[in-house]
């Protein structure tokens, strides 16, 4: 028998099963993602009541619209303080962790219980904090200073930070602990020999073979930067302060207002800068390699 018959054969065969089992995920995704998209594409360029084609105008009037242009910079403040803040916090976190022998899996599982505690227990939680009578401001006055108003002035930014900080540290150090883990020890003895100090290792061994990783959390944290407007949501509502107004605030807002042609622009401007952003990323993690 032709060997190379037999496995072109083979190939197709274990092609077609393979789409056989892919295709009722592809059907759904289909019908309940890419569809609505394309309408939403089509929406975008048209009137919302007469359906008549406007070319840009849309994607003009957003762009000259005040709130898309505080959600916008809003988001973009809070994703570039945010996820380097979180990438940094969490690989110190994993290095400690990586070098600690005991009471690792406690300590896992302690940095990963923020994210099983649901949405809305956090919010609850964070208004019996930092509510305008809350325990930080019962303590506050109890030692002689002043309350604080967290959310209402430009300490909210500071708190939704911290929680998303809170609830994806774990997450990001198990991701580093798993990309340290796969790290040679070999390597590292080999540098010891030759006189290579803890430094050393880290610049030019730890950092070269996380790369790979960096690209991953990077990523993963910034589609988890998204998920912040929950909590956002439940403990300020549909206006909450300036400083926390985010895109996903808009976009609902305009939903509930029924504004379909706004916030069809808005929602391809935004896939289109988050696709834009995957595709730096690989670039960059491209070029590392």
């Amino acid at each position: 028998m032709d060997i190379k018959k037999f496995r072109i054969t083979r190939y197709y065969k274990e092609a077609g099963t393979a789409w056989l089992f892919l295709l009722p995920s592809l059907i759904g995704v289909t019908i309940f993602v890419l569809i609505p998209f394309a309408d939403v594409i089509r929406r975008s360029f048209c009137e919302a009541m007469s359906n008549h084609y406007v070319g840009l105008s849309n994607y003009k009037t957003v762009l000259q619209n005040d709130a898309f242009r505080l959600a916008a910079c809003n988001t973009g403040r809070f994703l570039i303080t945010c996820i380097p803040l979180l990438l940094l916090l969490s690989l110190l976190l994993s290095l400690l962790l990586y070098n600690q022998k005991r009471h690792t899996q406690f300590l896992k599982t302690s940095f990963l219980l923020p994210m099983s505690i649901p949405v809305a227990s956090v919010a609850l939680l964070w208004k019996l904090f930092i509510h305008k009578q809350g325990l930080i401001d019962v303590l506050l006055v109890h030692i002689g200073f002043d309350k604080i108003d967290f959310m209402n002035t430009g300490n909210a930014f500071v708190v939704l930070v911290f929680t998303y900080i809170w609830k994806n540290i774990g997450y990001d150090m198990i991701l580093w602990l798993t990309g340290l883990n796969g790290i040679p020890t070999a390597m590292y003895e080999a540098a010891g020999v030759d006189g290579a100090g803890a430094w050393a290792k880290f610049r030019h061994i730890t950092l070269p073979e996380l790369l790979p990783t960096v690209f991953v959390i990077t990523i993963l944290s910034f589609v988890n930067s998204f998920k912040v407007f929950r909590e956002a949501y439940l403990i300020s509502g549909d206006y909450p302060q300036e400083k926390i107004y985010m895109l996903q605030h808009l976009l609902n807002n305009w939903f509930v207002a029924l504004d379909i042609q706004k916030m069809s622009a808005a929602a391809v401007m935004c896939v289109l800068m988050f696709l834009l952003i995957i595709l730096l990323f690989r670039k960059f993690d491209k070029v590392e390699e």
